[in-house]
C-alpha cells in the first residue's frame, strides 16, 4: 500500500494522473488502475472522477494529508534501521541542563555506553534558553531540562522527575520557617544566577510563572549568590534538588509558595518529534529508569 500512497500524493499534487503518471515513472493506464485498487482495499472514494478531472473527497483529503507523515515515518525508519546495522556511523547528542547536577544524567550516559559501545556520545551543557535553541536548530538529538513552557505537539516529552522550589533566605531574615509566599518577598531582591544575555527571558519566567513581583539582582555563581544572601541583599529561589549547593549554616532554605499552592518544578526529556528514533528512544528510557 506504500506505494500505492506514494501514487495518490503525486495525482493531488500534480492534479493530474498524466504528471502524476510520469512523475512517478509508471503508465498512465496502470496509475488509473492502482487507484481503483486502493480505493477497493480501503472501501471508500478517494476522488471523484468527473470526466478528464476529479475532486478529492473528504475521506481522500483526510488520507492525503496523513498519507504523507506516514511515508515520511517509513522513511525515518528505514534510515535509522540502516544506521543500527552501521553504528560504528551513529553519532547521539544529548544535552543537559547544566544547573541540575550530572548524577543520574551520567549515569545514564554510562549505562548507554555499556550497551551501544559504537554509538559516539556528544554532550552537551547549558541554561534552559540555550539547551531550547540547540534543539530547536537541529543541534542536539536530545535535551534534558526544566519545563518552562507549555508541552508541544512538535515534540516528544518524557517526564522525568519533580522538585518543589525552595527560597534560600538569609538565617537573619523573621520569616515563617516552614513556607513563605512569592508577594511576601516583593520588598526583596530576588537573585538570578545568570549570563547578562539570557536576562530578559529568565526575568519574564519568574514574572510570569512563578510570580516574582521583587526587582533582580545578577549573580554568575551560586557562590557569588550566596555571598549576596550573607549580606542580606537579596533572595534566591532553588528547588530542593539543588539545596545541596548552598551552606544550610550561611543560609536557610523555606518551601515557596504561591497563594495556596505549591510551586513545582518538572524535568523532562524532550526531543523533535519528527526526529524520533531507536538510540533516541533508548538514552530517554534510560534516563527515566534512573529516576525511578
Amino acid at each position: 500500500m506504500f506505494q500505492q500512497m506514494q501514487y495518490f500524493i503525486a495525482i493531488v499534487n500534480n492534479h493530474s494522473f498524466t504528471q502524476a503518471a510520469v512523475d512517478c515513472h509508471i503508465s498512465q493506464s496502470a496509475i488509473s488502475q492502482q487507484m481503483k485498487e486502493l480505493e477497493s482495499q480501503l472501501g471508500v472514494k478517494l476522488l471523484n472522477r468527473k470526466g478528464r478531472s476529479f475532486e478529492v473527497t473528504e475521506a481522500g483529503q483526510y488520507f492525503y494529508i496523513h498519507s504523507q507523515d506516514i511515508l515520511a515515518d517509513v522513511d525515518q525508519l528505514i534510515k535509522k534501521t540502516i544506521k543500527i546495522e552501521k553504528n560504528d556511523e551513529v553519532e547521539l547528542r544529548v544535552g543537559y541542563l547544566r544547573s541540575f547536577g550530572t548524577a543520574e544524567f551520567l549515569q545514564t550516559v554510562s549505562k548507554f555506553t555499556q550497551e551501544f559501545p559504537k554509538v559516539k556520545i556528544k554532550i552537551s551543557s547549558g541554561t534552559h534558553e540555550e539547551l531550547y535553541e540547540l534543539l530547536q536548530t537541529g543541534k542536539i538529538d536530545l535535551n534534558f531540562s526544566d519545563q518552562r513552557r507549555a508541552l508541544s505537539n512538535e515534540y516528544q516529552n518524557e517526564f522525568l522527575t519533580a522538585s518543589e522550589f525552595m527560597v534560600a533566605v538569609n538565617n537573619s531574615l523573621p520569616v515563617e520557617a516552614q513556607k513563605i509566599d512569592v508577594a511576601d518577598l516583593v520588598d526583596i531582591p530576588c537573585i538570578l544566577i545568570i549570563d547578562g544575555h539570557q536576562q530578559v527571558s529568565e526575568e519574564e519566567y519568574y514574572r510570569n510563572v512563578l510570580g516574582v513581583k521583587s526587582e533582580f539582582v545578577i549573580a554568575k555563581s551560586y557562590d557569588e549568590a550566596q555571598m549576596l544572601i550573607a549580606s542580606n541583599q537579596g533572595y534566591l529561589i532553588i528547588n530542593q534538588r539543588m539545596r545541596t549547593q548552598l551552606d544550610k549554616d550561611i543560609v536557610k532554605m523555606i518551601s515557596l509558595v504561591k497563594g495556596n499552592r505549591k510551586l513545582i518544578q518538572n524535568y523532562y526529556a524532550y526531543w523533535q518529534a519528527n526526529n524520533s528514533g531507536y538510540y533516541i528512544e533508548t538514552f530517554a528510557e534510560l534516563l527515566k529508569q534512573t529516576f525511578a
